[in-house]
């Protein structure tokens, strides 16, 4: 029975030393470890809380499109923004309207709406990079509005 209570004992203090050690406590007390413990796992949670919000605000934020001439008819075209649930649809629509041809598209939705494509237009005196983007922030523009719906 007493060494039982020994071992209990010993794997209690092993535990307030781990405890200790893991919130960088300077408290030599039971009740003072555990304090601090509780104090740090607010803190964590408050650092943690900060992080979630700063990354919802970068989500919300996050817009970008950029369209550059490349050579002859082709331009290049980059899209960063926040993600919806036909983004990709709107804009290849629109490319449709402007009777644009996807050479090379790379995309990504993981935490935000990217994509990166090449397009081709059939006529050289019909676009112009000011065009093109017009068309494209409208097509962002009107998806984004059909979301909040």
């Amino acid at each position: 029975m007493a060494s039982r209570r020994v071992q209990t004992k010993m794997a209690m203090r092993s535990k307030l030393h781990l405890l200790r050690t893991l919130t960088n406590s300077k408290s030599v007390k039971k009740n003072s470890i555990i304090l601090d413990a509780f104090l740090y796992i607010i803190k964590l949670r408050l650092q943690l809380e900060a992080i979630q919000r700063e990354y919802q605000q970068l989500l919300n934020h996050v817009q970008e499109l950029k369209v550059e001439k490349l050579i002859g008819t082709r331009f290049l075209v980059k899209v960063t923004c926040k993600k919806g649930k036909d983004v990709l649809v709107s804009i290849l629509e629109a490319f449709e309207d402007m009777k644009l041809i996807v050479v090379q598209a790379r995309v990504t939705s993981r935490y935000f709406f990217g994509m990166e494509a090449i397009v081709e237009a059939g006529n050289e005196d019909t676009l112009d990079v000011r065009a093109l983007t017009r068309a494209l922030q409208m097509a962002i523009q009107k998806q984004s509005f059909e979301n909040l719906k």
